[in-house]
């Protein structure tokens, strides 16, 4: 029986409800990914993982939700992109629902990074009024931590946007998917990275002309099987760790 809600009859939801205590949510968006990958990489990714985290540990996963405040991206035709307050809207109501079906812990897998604040605030509120536990998977941010011994390269090279990691995981999960003969390497001038240490604005087109940042050509299946497995046995840890109390 598939641990998705939107694969399964209500009777077996109801079923899984009384099993097990922990919903995994995964949200992704529809957004420029390089020239040889599909603008729903992030969600393809999220919903992947939480497939990978429910074979492992006991979970029931949300529908993906599959758009996300993009509006950085829009400079490239095909992304779409919500206000940060219809997405925060969302998040409000299927967490609310959920809560009310009995869950107790929440690990939300989150593919894009205008996800992550509206998500937190809901966990950090809901945490204190209803005495559950909450998660969250930053995914791309994730793969970075983790990947050290995974990747060639390092920091935005390797991380940046569609670049070696991106396109390793979707070489790996969806390769019907990725066209290889359109990857390309973009290296942004280094005078874009001074001040680090601040969050700057600056759009897309000065960083890249084709929504690739980074090196895209030396992704690999072999990678992208490498930092999924990894970083999918990091997470069960942590649920053990953090919901279970297995230490």
């Amino acid at each position: 029986m598939s641990n998705r809600m939107d694969e399964i009859s209500w009777l077996e939801f109801d079923q899984k409800r009384k099993e097990t205590d922990l919903v995994i949510i995964p949200s992704g968006a529809v957004e420029v990914y390089g020239p040889h990958l599909p603008m729903g990489s992030d969600g393809i990714a999220a919903m992947a993982i939480s497939e990978m985290i429910a074979q492992k540990i006991n979970a029931v996963i949300a529908p993906l939700i599959p758009i996300g405040e993009s509006s950085a991206l829009r400079c490239f035709p095909g992304t779409l992109t919500i206000s940060k307050e219809v997405f925060e809207k969302v998040i409000d109501e299927i967490f609310l629902q959920l809560i009310a079906y009995g869950f107790k812990n929440f690990l939300f897998v989150t593919g894009h990074a205008g996800n992550v604040d509206a998500i937190s605030y809901y966990s950090r509120k809901y945490q204190d009024e209803y005495g559950i536990k909450c998660g969250q998977v930053d995914w791309w941010r994730f793969t970075n931590a983790n990947g050290a011994d995974v990747f060639e390269l390092s920091g935005h090279m390797a991380h940046g946007h569609a670049s070696e990691c991106g396109t390793s995981v979707l070489l790996y999960l969806r390769p019907d998917l990725v066209d290889m003969s359109k990857a390309t390497k973009v290296s942004p001038s280094e005078e874009l990275y001074t001040y680090s240490d601040f969050i700057r604005y600056i759009p897309l087109t000065d960083k890249t002309d084709n929504s690739t940042v980074g090196d895209a050509t030396i992704g690999t299946r072999e990678k992208g099987e490498r930092i999924v497995k990894k970083c999918v046995d990091r997470i069960v840890d942590y649920i053990n760790y953090e919901f279970y109390n297995k230490r």
